[in-house]
C-alpha cells in the first residue's frame, strides 16, 4: 500500500464516515444521485485505501467527477496515487486511458507530474512503468518539447524506460528535425536507459539520411550490427534512398555499394529498393543504368508498380526519348496493376512541352486522352502547357489556355503558373500584359517568389534598365525573400553589359556583406566585362581570385579565356593553379 504521507493527500474528516460496502454497490450500480459525500477528494482516498485492492469503485468515481467538473478537480498526489495502483494491478488498457486524458488536459506539466512520482515511495518498477506509458502519450499526443521534458525528467529520477516510449519520442523530433536532440535521447538510451531495438536504428538513421548526413547514417548501422540488432530492408531501403538524393556519381555509386551490401547479408531487395534506385539514375540521366535495375528487379521475380513506371517514363523524357516513352505508356496500360497516373501523363507531356512547338499539339492530345481515361488533369498539367506555349513563344495560346482553365472553370492557378506567363510577357516585352499578371496574382492571393523577382530582375536587366532591377532585388528584402546567387549575378551582368562596372563592383561588395560569396557565374561576368574594355590584366586578377577561392571554372570560364584572351594576344598568368585552355 502506497503512504499517503507521503503523497500529502486530505485526510478524512469526522463527517467523512463511510460505508464500504454501501458506497461501493451505489457506485458501481452508477446510483450517483444517492451519492452522499462532502469532499470528492476524501471520497477518492477511501476508495483507494480499499484492503481488498478492488479498483473499479474508484476507478468509475474518479471518471464520473472527472466528467462532472467538480469545483475542486483532484488533486495530482491523487491522480498519480490512481495510476500506480493500476500499473501495479496489470491494469493497462485502464492506465493508458487516464494517462491519455491527463495529457489531453494539461493541466500539470510534466515535470509537476514526475516529481509527484517520484515522492510517492512507489517500487522503481511500478515507476518506471508508468513514466513509460506517459512518455509514449506525450510524444504521440503533446508537443515534442514536453516529450523531452518528460524524458530528461526519467533520467533524473532513475526511471527504466522502454523503446516503446522512447522511438515515438525520437520520431517525433525526427519528423522536426532536431537530429541533436534526438542523438542526445539515444545516446541516453544506450546509455541504459532504454535498450534500443530496430526501430529505434531505423527511425535515427531516417533522421540523418533525410538530412544528407550520411556518414553518421552508415554508421548507425555499424553500431546497430555491434549491438546485435541486425538491419533490415527498411535499413537498407532508408540508406540507398539518402544517397540517392544526394545526387550526382558519389551519391549513386554509395547508394550501389549499400545494395551490394544488402544482398551479402541475405537481406532481399523490394519493390521500394529498386524503385528508388531506378529513381535516383533516372533522375541523374542514367537511364541505361536504370534500364539495368529494371531487367534485374523482374528477374527475381518482382512486379513493376505505377511508382517504377513513372520513375523509367520521367528518365525517357528527359533524354528526349518520346517514343520510347509512349511505348512503355502502353506497356504500363496493359500491365496489371500498373495504372497510369496523372503524374505519368505529366511526365510525358512536359517531355514533348520542352521540344516547343514541334510537339504541342501531341501534349494536347495526351490531356485529352488522359481524360478519356478518367485521368484528371491538374495544375501541374496545366502549368506545364502554358509554360511549353511561352517558351515556344506561342504566348496567345498560352493567354488562352489560363482563360479557359483558371478564369472560366475556376481551376485555382499557383505561382508556378503565374511565373510562367510572366517568362513568357517578359520575352514579348509586353510591359502591359506583366502588369496584368500581377494583378491576377493579387487578386488569386498568390505572392511573388524568388523565381519571380528573377524572372523579372532578368528581364528589366536584359533590357538595359538594371538600376530598375536592382531596385526589385531591394525590395525582395521588403517582402521578406532572401536574393539568391542567380539574382545578384542578373543584376552584376547587366550593370557590366551597360558599361556600368562601379555599380556591378559595389553590388558584389554587398552581395559578400550579406552573405552570399561570388561563385563561378559572377567572376565570369566580371572577368568577361574587364576582357571586353581592354583591362586584361584586372581580368587576369579576377580569374586568379577565381582559383585561389577553390572555384573551379567551367565550360564559360574557359571560353572567355581563349576567345577574349587568347585569341587577343593575351596569355593568362594563374600564379601557380593548374589551368588548361580547353580548345
Amino acid at each position: 500500500m502506497l503512504s499517503t504521507r507521503t503523497l500529502r493527500l486530505p485526510r478524512l474528516c469526522a463527517s467523512d464516515t463511510f460505508n464500504r460496502a454501501q458506497i461501493n454497490h451505489l457506485i458501481l450500480n452508477q446510483r450517483w444521485s444517492d451519492l452522499q459525500f462532502s469532499s470528492p477528494d476524501a471520497l477518492l482516498l477511501f476508495l483507494l485505501d480499499d484492503p481488498s485492492l478492488q479498483l473499479d469503485p474508484a476507478l468509475q468515481f474518479f471518471k464520473w467527477a472527472t466528467r462532472q467538473a467538480l469545483p475542486s478537480p483532484f488533486p495530482l498526489p491523487l491522480h498519480c496515487r490512481l495510476l500506480l495502483l493500476l500499473a501495479s494491478s496489470h491494469r493497462f488498457s485502464h492506465l493508458r486511458s487516464l494517462i491519455h486524458s491527463l495529457v489531453k488536459s494539461r493541466v500539470h506539466p510534466p515535470a509537476s507530474i514526475f516529481h509527484s512520482l517520484a515522492v510517492s515511495g512507489a517500487p522503481k518498477s511500478t515507476l518506471s512503468l508508468v513514466a513509460d506509458v506517459l512518455l509514449t502519450e506525450l510524444a504521440r499526443r503533446s508537443t515534442a518539447d514536453a516529450a523531452v521534458e518528460a524524458f530528461r525528467r526519467a533520467r533524473a529520477y532513475g526511471f527504466k524506460l522502454s523503446p516503446l516510449s522512447c522511438n515515438p519520442l525520437l520520431n517525433s523530433l525526427v519528423r522536426e528535425s532536431r537530429l541533436k536532440t534526438a542523438e542526445r535521447v539515444y545516446k541516453e538510451m544506450v546509455m541504459g536507459m532504454a535498450e534500443p531495438d530496430l526501430i529505434t536504428f531505423n527511425t535515427i538513421i531516417h533522421g540523418f539520411s533525410k538530412a544528407g548526413k550520411m556518414q553518421r547514417a552508415k554508421d548507425l548501422m555499424l553500431d546497430m550490427k555491434r549491438r546485435g540488432v541486425c538491419p533490415s530492408v527498411v535499413t537498407f531501403n532508408t540508406i540507398i534512398h539518402g544517397y540517392c538524393q544526394m545526387g550526382r556519381v558519389g551519391g549513386l555509386i554509395r547508394a550501389g555499394e549499400v545494395f551490394e551490401e544488402m544482398i551479402l547479408s541475405r537481406i532481399s531487395p523490394n519493390l521500394i529498393t529498386f524503385n528508388t534506385l531506378i529513381n535516383g539514375q533516372c533522375r541523374e540521366g542514367s537511364f541505361s543504368s536504370a534500364q539495368k535495375l529494371f531487367d534485374e528487379m523482374l528477374e527475381m521475380g518482382l512486379k513493376p508498380n505505377t511508382v517504377t513506371y513513372n520513375c523509367l517514363i520521367n528518365g525517357l523524357c528527359a533524354e528526349g526519348r518520346m517514343e520510347e516513352a509512349r511505348r512503355m505508356l502502353e506497356e504500363m496500360k496493359a500491365g496489371e496493376g500498373t495504372k497510369p497516373s496523372i503524374r505519368t501523363y505529366n511526365s510525358i507531356i512536359n517531355g514533348y512541352c520542352k521540344k516547343k512547338m514541334m510537339m504541342m499539339k501531341e501534349a494536347e492530345r495526351l490531356v485529352i486522352e488522359a481524360s478519356e481515361m478518367g485521368i484528371e488533369p491538374d495544375v501541374i498539367t496545366y502549368n506545364t502547357l502554358i509554360d511549353g506555349h511561352c517558351r515556344s513563344g506561342n504566348i496567345e495560346a498560352a493567354e488562352e489556355l489560363y482563360g479557359s482553365v483558371f478564369k472560366k472553370q475556376g481551376f485555382p492557378p499557383n505561382i508556378s503558373t503565374f511565373n510562367s506567363l510572366i517568362l513568357g510577357f517578359c520575352r514579348g516585352g509586353d510591359k502591359k500584359k506583366m502588369r496584368w499578371v500581377w494583378d491576377e496574382m493579387a487578386e488569386h492571393g498568390v505572392k511573388p517568389d524568388l523565381v519571380t523577382y528573377n524572372q523579372l530582375i532578368g528581364c528589366l536587366c536584359g533590357n538595359g534598365r538594371s538600376n530598375k532591377g536592382l531596385k526589385l532585388l531591394d525590395e525582395m528584402f521588403e517582402v521578406g525573400l532572401k536574393p539568391s546567387h542567380v539574382s545578384y549575378n542578373l543584376v552584376i551582368d547587366g550593370f557590366c553589359r551597360e558599361g556600368n562596372v562601379r555599380a556591378a563592383l559595389n553590388l558584389r561588395w554587398r552581395m559578400e556583406k550579406q552573405g552570399k560569396r561570388p561563385n563561378e557565374v559572377t567572376f565570369n561576368v566580371f572577368i568577361k566585362c574587364f576582357c571586353k574594355m581592354g583591362k586584361m590584366e584586372e581580368a587576369n586578377k579576377l580569374l586568379n581570385e577565381m582559383l585561389m577561392k577553390g572555384l573551379t571554372p567551367n565550360k564559360i570560364t574557359y571560353d572567355i579565356i581563349r576567345d577574349e584572351m587568347i585569341d587577343n594576344g593575351f596569355v593568362p598568368d594563374v600564379d601557380g593553379h593548374l589551368l588548361c585552355a580547353r580548345s
